[in-house]
Formats: structure tokens, sequence, C-alpha cells
């Protein structure tokens, strides 16, 4: 390759001097060599729906035409397909558990080639210093990272966290580059209700991103006439055309814990397919590692429904590109970055290898760039100060006759609000993992040194020992589910020693754990060392009760998010997410 190519920036767009213009247009012309053909490539137009058997030639980063081309380098494409590198719509990357460095490794092996993130995780650990650091630690890398400034940190008054994100931060973050604009407006009732700090944070930036699950008619008119331009969190086809006939984008999701491609599609048609965008919300490591990223959504969609492919190729690129504003990417017209990805087939969407700004950053699945500079990461260490924590801690006295109780919905974060009475023993309600009742506690983590939020959850599957983890939606306090306090306080303690993670106990010892020191979210070993101990704590699930093929910890991260219905429970104690109120969970 070229000289000027080389010194290229991986992570970022290649600019367009007027020496860069003049030598793309000598190369579209083939007056000069390219600095990279793709031979015999059948390269994927989203402008017309088709693929166009031919040579696509990339000088400067970008592309230069498509035709009959020599070049510097040539790669002989036997006919495979060429499509523009996909595009998450909205990810949290500290979802992966991976740093920035190894979240970008898993998904440009797959074919992924920017992401819209949105960081509310760190903030909610660490504030404004969790930003910075993240931003910094996604300047060089192989995949566009752009960011959307967190526009509810903390999520609502019902929780508290470690951090907070003040309109003037939002501000200043909106003024930085490849900042986009304002990330989920997860405070549906701060918008409903015209709440002056709410409606000042919208105010200042060009766009910003929804998240209003279960909202309708005439109050879902209100939020996207407000300026909320997209929504991730439908989970029927119905709500999602509901949306679409408002204007409102749909990014349609597929991760680890919500599920909802599938369901989505049905809502899809020729006309509304361009407003329509795919998204992986929340996706572990494990799942980066096995199935991808926006190619497993693609492949899923691809397969099992009637959906045009074209339509939901657009999906994956273009329209995403067309909304944020992204005029560079998104397609590999002349001019645009090439940020590409070669696919043998249709069918997996396994890329046989991936470019980013016309650079090979992954082949045959694994990535093939050198580590960026890493960010100095001292000031996410060290969060987890639980304070003095005992059994007595987690005992739920019988008050009253009847309890409050989350119910899990499977597949969903969504979750029910159960009403039971069970019987007392010894003054005390326990859980009976006979009937899928467990007990769950909330600590606060943020040296505040209070005792935990208690209550019940039903439908986990845990019927042994206990788990813990301090990826607890939004604000990121320590979370713990069991049948057993001893086993419960036993994953607490280990967390804390840790400086974060995941943990598993049984018979008051624990038999699998995953550190996650960086903001207690994070790791900081490579994916292959991450899914190997996410795959330990699979089988240590097994003896505790769990499919092998479910995820408890992602189910549990979201136990605690009080602005998805209905029940919840947070350091604050148990929210009845309908009426945005706290209740107890013992009544009657």
């Amino acid at each position: 390759m070229s000289e000027k190519n080389e010194a290229l920036r991986p992570g970022w767009v290649p600019q367009r001097t007027p020496a860069q213009r003049a030598a793309l247009i000598e190369a579209a012309l083939g007056r000069v060599p390219a600095d990279l053909v793709i031979k015999g490539a059948q390269v994927y137009n989203p402008f017309d729906g088709q693929f166009h058997r031919g040579d696509l030639a990339v000088s400067g980063g970008r592309v230069a035409g498509l035709g009959s081309y020599s070049g510097w380098a040539e790669v002989d494409a036997r006919g495979a397909y060429l499509i523009a590198g996909f595009i998450d719509s909205h990810v949290h990357i500290e979802s992966s558990m991976a740093g920035p460095l190894e979240f970008a490794r898993g998904v440009s092996a797959h074919g992924t080639t920017t992401v819209v993130a949105d960081p509310h995780e760190i903030a909610n650990v660490s504030g404004p210093a969790g930003l910075d650091w993240l931003i910094e630690a996604t300047e060089d890398l192989p995949v566009n990272v752009f960011v959307m400034a967190p526009s509810c940190v903390p999520a609502t008054p019902l929780e508290r966290g470690g951090g907070a994100i003040t309109g003037q931060d939002v501000l200043d973050l909106l003024g930085r580059p490849r900042v986009l604009g304002l990330a989920e407006m997860m405070n549906f009732p701060g918008v409903l209700s015209a709440d002056p700090e709410v409606l000042g944070k919208m105010s200042r930036a060009p766009l910003a991103d929804g998240h209003a699950p279960g909202l309708s008619g005439r109050e879902l008119a209100a939020y996207v006439g407000a300026g909320i331009s997209t929504d991730h969190e439908c989970i029927r086809a119905s709500e999602a055309s509901e949306r679409l006939a408002l204007g409102q984008r749909v990014l349609l999701r597929q991760g680890t814990a919500a599920k909802n491609l599938l369901d989505l599609l049905g809502a899809v048609t020729p006309m509304n397919s361009r407003f329509c965008q795919l998204a992986t919300d929340d996706r572990h490591a494990q799942d980066l590692s096995l199935d991808g990223s926006i190619n497993h959504l693609v492949a899923l969609a691809a397969r099992a429904s009637d959906v045009p492919k074209p339509s939901i190729l657009n999906m994956a690129t273009l329209n995403a590109a067309e909304h944020y504003g992204l005029r560079d990417l998104g397609s590999l017209a002349p001019g645009k970055v090439a940020d590409m990805a070669l696919f043998p087939d249709l069918y997996d969407f396994r890329p046989r290898m991936v470019w980013k700004a016309g650079r090979l950053v992954a082949e045959d699945g694994r990535s093939v760039f050198e580590a960026a500079r890493a960010a100095d990461d001292s000031i996410l260490r060290g969060t987890v100060r639980l304070g003095p924590a005992s059994l007595d801690d987690l005992a739920i006295r019988a008050t009253g006759p009847k309890i409050r109780v989350i119910g899990v919905v499977p597949g969903q974060i969504v979750t029910e609000h159960l009403v039971m009475s069970i019987p007392a023993t010894g003054g005390l309600y326990l859980a009976d993992p006979g009937k899928d009742l467990c007990k769950l506690a909330v600590w606060d983590r943020y040296g505040r040194g209070r005792p935990p939020a208690t209550g019940f959850i039903w439908g986990l599957g845990l019927r042994r020992g206990a788990l813990a983890s301090t990826v607890s939606h939004d604000s990121h306090n320590l979370i713990a589910a069991g049948v057993d306090d001893a086993d419960m306080l036993a994953c607490a303690l280990e967390l804390q020693r840790l400086g974060g993670g995941l943990a598993m106990a049984l018979g008051g010892r624990i038999v699998a754990s995953l550190p996650l020191p960086l903001g207690g979210l994070m790791s900081d070993l490579g994916l292959a060392e991450i899914s190997a101990a996410q795959d330990r704590l699979r089988e240590a699930g097994t003896g505790l009760g769990f499919d092998q093929d479910f995820d408890p910890f992602m189910t549990l991260s979201f136990m605690s998010l009080p602005v998805i219905p209905s029940l919840k429970l947070t350091s604050e104690g148990l929210v009845d997410v309908q009426a945005f109120a706290h209740v107890p969970a013992v009544f009657g």
C-alpha cells in the first residue's frame, strides 16, 4: 500500500485536503494505480439495492471508483460480496464487559466498523471523568466510535449511583468531536411533564435518541413531538408501527438480554424500512466472540423474515449513517470512506476480510491491527466500597400479609409486578426455590455505608446458592439474588474484594467469578479470557439450577433499572415504575 494510506489514523474519518482529492481523482480516472483494489467483488449499492460486479478502488482511505482498476495492493475477492462496514445504531461499550480496545477487536472482526455509543454506564459510575476516559480510550481504534451525550445520569431520582451528568456537562460534551447528540432520554415522565432541566438538555442537542417502553397514543405523540427521533425499546411489531407512523425511527434491537429483532420485523415494510436501523444495545463479550455484532442481526433477519435483503442491509449501513449525519459512511460510493467487509455468502454473514479506511483490520474472524495507546484507567479502579455488611441486613421481616415480587419475563428486560402471599418462618419471609422465588438485594457500592434494599424475584430459575454483580443498570450498584443469605453475602464480599465483577456462590464458597475492576463494569483482560471466564460462570450456573443457554447475569443486571416497567429494586428500595414511586416490599 502507498505511504499516505499507511499514515491514516485507523479510528477516524480520513481528511480531504486538496492534495488528497486530487489523488483520488487521478486514481478514479485510472491515471495512477489505486492504493488498494478489491478485484472481482460483488459490491453492494444501497442506493439501488443491487450488487454490481467489478473492481473497487481505494485512494487515501476513500472509495475512488468501481470498474476495472489496478492498485499497489490488490485482493482477489473471487466473487465474494463487498458491503460497507456495518453500523451499530445504539450500543453501550461497557456492557460488553471488555475495554474499548477489546470491544473494537470483537466488533470489527465481524464487520462492524462504526458504533454510536451511549457511555451512560461509565458515567453513572464515575461521572464526567468516566466520559473523558471513554472518549480518550476510543480515539484511535479500528472502529469509528461516535458518542451520544448521556441524558439521564442518574436515570431517575429513585436511585443513586456514583456520578451525575448536569446540563452544563451535556453542553460541554456536545461541543466535542465525535459527539453527535443526546443519548436515550429514559426520563420520559420528565419529557411529558415538560421538566425544564430535561427540555433544556434536549434543546442543546441537534438530535436526541429515545427510550420509552410501552408509551402510546397521545403520550407517545408528545414524546416524539418534543424532539425524540428514535426508540430502541419496542418489543412488539405494533409498537414499532405506531412509532414509524409518527415519524420516529425504530432501532430493531437484538442484544444478550433483550432479543426483539424477530418480533419487530413484522412492522417493516418497503415504505418504512428506510427509517429502521439495527442495534445491539447490550451485548456480552462471549456473544461478540461467538456470534458477532450487527452481522449476527443481519443474518437472523435474512434467514427468518420476508423483508427484502437490500432493506436489511440498508438498516445495517446507510439508514444509520443518514440519520446521524455521518455523510462519509454507510455506502461504497465514490468519495465515501472505505470501511467495508467482504462476505463469502449472504447467509451466515461472517466476513472473510474487513477494512477500516482502506486498511485491513480483520481477517477470518480475527483482528489484525496493532493495539492503540491505552488511556489511563486509574480513575475507574476502586469503585466498590460497601462498608459493613452482615447477614442481618438481608432479613425480610413479615410485617404484613403480602409481598410485592418482581416477575421475570423470559427474553425481555420488562418485568411483572406480582403480589403474593407466602408463609413466614420465625417472623421472616424466606426464599422458596421450589416455587422459583428468590431473594433480591441491592447494596449502594459508592461508599455511603448503607444497608442493602431487599425484595423478592420470581422466575429467575435459581435453585441453589446465589449470584451477584456490580453490573446493574443504570446506577450499577451491587445486586445479588439468592436462595441462601450466606451465599448472597459471600458474593457481595467477593465483589468488594475484586473491585467489581460477577460472582456465584454455593455452600458458603465462591464457585466462579469474573473480575471487572474498571468501574465494576469492564475487565482489563482480552476477549478470549473474558469469554473463558463467562464459560466457567455458565458451567457453575448449572450447579445453581440455571439452564446452560441462559445468562442470569444479564437478566439480573436489569432488575434494578427503574425506567423499565413494571417493578424494580434499586439501592433506595422497591420501585413501581408505572407509578414512578417507591413502594414497600411487604404490605397489607
